[in-house]
């Protein structure tokens, strides 16, 4: 069997501040340190339950090139860098048996929640049918239009419950309690390793349990962006419209691959600063 992990930093335990989750800043090593050995923790849980498994891992936060090569589980696949074809699932395909979100946090304006974001700071929010999606709601609604159930989130118990709304029987892990955007009460690293190893390996062992959450389509999408500058880019894109005159932007897809792909480009292109 295929199994994909795509790993955030934001979720992981311990991690509260975006020092820790910022290249630029002073406490990323200890960061992307944590990141890499939570990853193998869940490497080794899907190992446990399927030692014949290929399980790939998608470095899914900021760059892409967080996880440290050297130091992660000889028995996995790293993908790394960007840009890339569905950014934080990428390696995700029809032979994909199962995808675990490990670090994940709370889509944007959740709260209390660690860190919580949409993709990135320009987007407020992203609409699809109507429904409020965070990055937890978009890779779960990709990886079942490629029919893969996503069997495991981790993060704090607010991304933790945001993930159950869509997937109820999925295995979660709250690796931190959340007091608020920079605060949380966390476990100990060591013990949220433990945790996520027996974790996955349940979450392998019931993915026939677990079903594929499918988003039909067409889909009517709205992504709601911080700044009028990123609304006149976005409207640039063919068939992408303001609405209302003011932060929304707005475009119908055929199905969820094609959302997916052009909200990520939405992002893209609201990070261009004015020159």
């Amino acid at each position: 069997m295929k199994v994909l992990i795509s790993v955030d930093l934001e979720g992981i335990s311990g991690i509260v501040h975006p020092t820790e989750t910022n290249p630029d800043r002073y406490d990323y090593e200890r960061g992307r340190a944590l990141m890499t050995a939570e990853a193998n923790a869940v490497i080794a849980g899907v190992l446990d339950a399927e030692p014949d498994a290929v399980v790939w891992v998608a470095d899914a936060h900021g760059p892409f090139r967080n996880i440290l090569p050297e130091d992660l589980d000889r028995r996995a696949r790293l993908v790394r860098g960007k840009p890339r074809p569905l950014g934080m699932l990428a390696g995700l395909d029809e032979q994909t048996d199962a995808v675990l979100l490990v670090g994940y946090h709370a889509r944007a304006g959740a709260g209390p929640a660690v860190l919580a974001h949409t993709i990135s700071d320009a987007v407020l929010d992203v609409r699809m049918a109507g429904r409020s999606f965070g990055e937890i709601g978009l890779n779960v609604a990709m990886a079942g239009h490629l029919d893969a159930p996503v069997v495991l989130l981790s993060g704090d118990d607010t991304a933790c419950a945001e993930f159950s709304e869509l997937v109820p029987s999925a295995v979660t892990v709250a690796v931190k309690q959340t007091l608020g955007q920079a605060a949380a009460v966390a476990l100990h690293p060591q013990e949220a390793r433990e945790r996520l190893r027996h974790a996955a390996a349940d979450a392998i062992a019931q993915r026939a349990s677990i079903p594929v959450a499918k988003m039909a389509g067409p889909l009517g999408v709205e992504v709601d962006l911080y700044g009028p500058y990123m609304v006149d880019l976005a409207t640039l894109v063919p068939g992408v419209t303001r609405v209302g005159g003011g932060r929304t932007v707005a475009f119908h897809a055929v199905d969820v691959a094609e959302a997916y792909r052009l909200v990520q480009l939405l992002v893209q292109l609201a990070s261009i600063k004015p020159g």
